[in-house]
């Protein structure tokens, strides 16, 4: 009597508290969400139910308003799976922004409280959904008899078992039997275990509350339609993306079991195990049937005694109740580790993490290296619940997130950016890529928009473009695999920006991972064994190559690296894949991302009296795997040093680029024309944003361009005349750089790959002979650059250019015996050799003006005098 008196007064005390508004009335808030449910309509472009839908005057298409939930309810009731979908699960949304727009007082007043105590408020949730669900009919017999199981048999046969009890204690009258069923029960309560059916045990789909400002993707809210929104590609995407999540270390003790978004890096994905929800026990003395609910726990302890009034009549009978595997309910479990940003950390901090939970079709949604937005819940965890573990542990708990939305960012350039946007931003995002396309020189363009604040570097920057487009992959039918991947890589004095051109393309690339070498080892760069603290196996977390999995990996610092360490990128660069075998683990992991490497000369600045290799600490073996090297030296000239200074002030004056730099040096206009002859002619065009250069780019890896027959001998003739090249005495001049300017096949597939990116962007599917002079002339443009041929001669590096453009010309006239020149062969002849169209055209009006040569009316021939 007294354990009731006391269940009595606490039920009171609970009762004026919330009458005292301190605590939420949990029974009006389930009579408000249920008429919700009823009651709440949507707009839709695809109504489920034709019949039912009503078309939506005063709008531009097809819109129909449907109700939310009743179609989707409906087809739980009939195990009417989406086939599209590939789903065997039913999953419900409940968007808090739906909330808001049904009743914008009482509703938000919820979706407030279901935030701070989601835990309790999907359980209310779902009884909700479950009255509805029982009131309902069944509508489609075939798909409901098809997808039985053996929950739904036990499930009958307990609801014969309780009324067969429920009868046979009406009979029953007796008093013992009475005070024998009273201690059952409470003896049930206090273990957790019950002989009442769980509601859990029969629910077919998984509830998420989904935060404010979070939209719903799952039907009903696939095709939703939110209206027509006003605004550029930008705004757009802002506005898709406007909750973007904090970092952990933002998460807080007054965060504690309420809804919240975080965003960071995934770094360790565990298997996918089932995890036991609801446990069923059969007695084998009085064949009883107990049930044990362990939802959202890590560990339980296994019924031993029967509670029932027969076994403890008989004093307590033990061992003799079993689980009963097939009567219970399982789910997909997986543990996730999620860890800051490292824009997130701040200076001299050490990067948090955080393990997220995640169950049923939430699993396998993310993999090592992803950048994902989590919604969560905020819970404490305790070590253990009970043992050595628990005893040495304490009072310390730790904190997970259970996982209730997960939003992939940086996936690969597959996923696009337009399917998230309305029809009419979509149609505005069309129009500015063809326009771009179309343009004049459209991979100019986006490479001029590759980090913008940086002055110059116009065939770095182009190559870079071209290893975010990368080459194609091909895998041949013997299993063999040619990388399309261009690894690059950029060496120079200090202070001439290669460390923030890493840094822009590793934030560009879908899968960026930027790292220094002296920071980075081995087993970091790789993969690592570490202990899974769930099962307590030995597993493997990847390193920053195979996070970068088909993306981009920088390395800064490149000479700084340790040569154990530094080997191990070997295998990376060519076969793309690391080999493991440690601890008992042999495994081939996947690495296929394009390396981006920057090194610093060995003495500071590049001594141009030594050879590459005694400037550069590297290995023959690892420079010959890149597909182009750049070098890149801080060389003195006032026209440079004038247009980089006169750039740098504008950007900070400006804090940043604008769309289109103004003409606030019109008066320097001769200089700039001057400037841009030395730079091949590249003159500042209006910059393209970053997120229209990432689709972009994405819609140009979905083209496989392959080379055309009539292509394949230009390509043979070019390659045979730049191994002519590297022939011992075919050059004049004292070859000091050894074997680094040697052209191997690695260069041959290099220039094949490089053609392949420049004909993705064109949007083609083959390989034109303009791709393959521009490939060869950026090849041939970083071996320049490694044997200094742009040093300052006499009257200057412009006249230099001219010059020797010149001498093509006249070499290949007097060799010819010909004084008449097609100017298509002229272009040929100078791209081949590195150089541009543009500086053609200026070497051809200045010779033009001496009365040397003269260029036809039509365009079509160059005659020498």
């Amino acid at each position: 009597m007294e354990v009731t008196n006391q269940d009595d007064s606490s039920t009171m005390d609970e009762q004026r508290q919330v009458a005292s508004g301190i605590y939420p009335d949990y029974t009006e808030d389930q009579e408000l969400f249920e008429k919700f449910v009823k009651e709440h309509e949507i707009l839709t472009t695809t109504p489920e139910a034709q019949d039912e839908a009503l078309l939506e005057p005063g709008t531009v298409e097809n819109v129909y308003r449907i109700n939310c939930y009743k179609s989707l309810l409906q087809r739980i009731k009939n195990r009417q799976f989406y086939n599209e979908l590939n789903i065997k699960t039913f999953m419900i949304e409940v968007p808090l922004d739906e909330i808001v727009a049904w009743d914008n007082v009482r509703g938000l007043e919820l979706a407030n409280r279901a935030t701070g105590n989601t835990i309790r408020y999907i359980s209310l949730f779902c009884q909700v959904f479950d009255r509805i669900l029982g009131s309902m009919d069944v509508t489609n017999q075939d798909d409901y008899y098809s997808h039985r199981d053996s929950i739904d048999v036990l499930h009958e046969q307990r609801l014969q078992q309780q009324e067969l009890r429920r009868e046979q204690e009406q009979q029953r009258q007796m008093q013992e039997e009475q005070e024998g069923n009273l201690a059952a029960d409470l003896a049930m309560r206090e273990t957790g275990v019950t002989d009442e059916f769980p509601p859990v045990l029969m629910r077919r789909y998984e509830l998420r509350i989904l935060p404010l400002d979070r939209k719903g993707i799952l039907p009903p809210f696939q095709y939703q339609y939110r209206g027509m929104v006003g605004g550029g590609i930008g705004d757009e995407i802002q506005k898709n993306s406007a909750l973007t999540g904090v970092s952990l270390r933002h998460i807080r003790s007054q965060s504690m079991g309420k809804l919240v978004t975080i965003r960071g890096m995934i770094v360790r994905a565990s298997d996918v195990k089932p995890c036991c929800v609801v446990a069923t026990y059969t007695c084998d003395n009085c064949g009883c049937e107990m049930y044990q609910v362990v939802q959202n726990k890590r560990e339980f302890m296994p019924q031993r005694i029967c509670y029932s009034a027969r076994c403890r009549r008989q004093g307590g009978v033990r061992d003799t109740v079993h689980l009963q595997t097939r009567g219970s309910k399982f789910e997909k479990f997986q543990e996730l580790k999620i860890q800051e940003l490292p824009s997130q950390v701040p200076m001299g901090h050490i990067p948090r993490s955080m393990s997220v939970h995640c169950r049923g079709e939430l699993t396998r949604q993310a993999t090592p290296g992803d950048v994902v937005t989590i919604d969560g819940i905020f819970l404490p965890q305790r070590v253990a619940e009970s043992g050595y573990r628990a005893m040495k542990a304490g009072l310390i708990s730790m904190t997970f997130l259970e996982a209730q939305h997960i939003i992939v960012h940086k996936k690969s350039y597959d996923d696009s950016i337009a399917d998230s946007l309305s029809e009419e931003a979509k149609a505005k995002l069309d129009n500015e890529i063809m326009e771009i396309a179309t343009g004049e020189d459209p991979v100019g363009r986006l490479s001029s928009s590759i980090a913008p604040e940086i002055y110059g570097h116009e065939d770095i920057k182009r190559a870079l473009l071209l290893q975010l487009v990368s080459g194609c992959t091909r895998k041949l039918p013997d299993g063999m695999r040619i990388r399309g991947d261009i690894n690059i890589c950029l060496m120079g004095d200090p202070g001439v920006a290669k460390s923030q051109m890493l840094k822009h393309v590793s934030s560009t690339a879908p899968r960026g991972v930027y790292t220094t070498g002296k920071g980075s080892s081995g087993v970091g760069l790789t993969a690592a064994i570490t202990k899974d603290l769930t099962t307590g196996e030995m597993a493997l977390e990847g390193g920053a190559l195979v996070l970068a999995d088909q993306g981009i990996c920088a390395i800064d610092e490149f000479d700084k690296m340790d040569e154990a360490d530094r080997t191990a990128i070997h295998e990376v660069m060519e076969q793309q894949t690391v080999s493991v075998a440690k601890a008992g683990i042999v495994a081939t992991l996947n690495a296929r991302a394009a390396v981006l490497a920057a090194a610093n000369p060995l003495y500071g600045r590049y001594n141009r009296k030594k050879s590459l290799s005694e400037n550069v600490n590297l290995p023959n073996s690892l420079l010959s795997r890149f597909d182009l090297m750049f070098l890149i030296l801080d060389v003195a000239d006032v026209d440079k040093d004038m247009a980089l200074a006169r750039h740098v002030t504008f950007v900070h004056q400006n804090e940043g680029l604008t769309a289109k730099r103004q003409s606030d040096v019109d008066s320097d206009d001769s200089e700039d024309e001057d400037m841009n002859d030395i730079n091949g002619g590249a003159s500042e065009s209006k910059t393209v944003p970053p997120e229209i250069v990432r689709e972009y780019i994405s819609r140009a890896r979905k083209h496989q361009p392959v080379v055309r027959p009539d292509v394949a001998p230009y390509i043979v003739e070019a390659y045979v005349g730049l191994r002519m090249q590297g022939i011992p005495g075919s050059n004049s001049r004292k070859k000091q750089f050894g074997d680094q300017m040697t052209m191997t096949a690695r260069q041959l597939l290099s220039i094949l790959r490089l053609s392949q990116a420049l004909a993705r962007l064109r949007f083609s599917d083959f390989v034109a002979r303009e791709d393959v002079d521009e490939a060869i002339r950026l090849t041939h443009m970083s071996k320049a650059s490694l044997e200094d041929n742009y040093e300052g001669k006499g009257e200057g590096q412009k006249d230099d250019v001219i010059s020797r453009i010149y001498t093509i010309l006249r070499d290949y006239s007097t060799a010819s015996r010909t004084k008449r020149i097609e100017l298509k062969l002229c272009e040929a002849m100078v791209l081949r050799k590195g150089f541009t169209k543009q500086q053609l055209q200026t070497c051809l009006e200045e010779y033009q003006t001496l009365n040397i040569l003269l260029v036809n009316k039509s365009a079509t021939h160059v005659v020498f005098f």
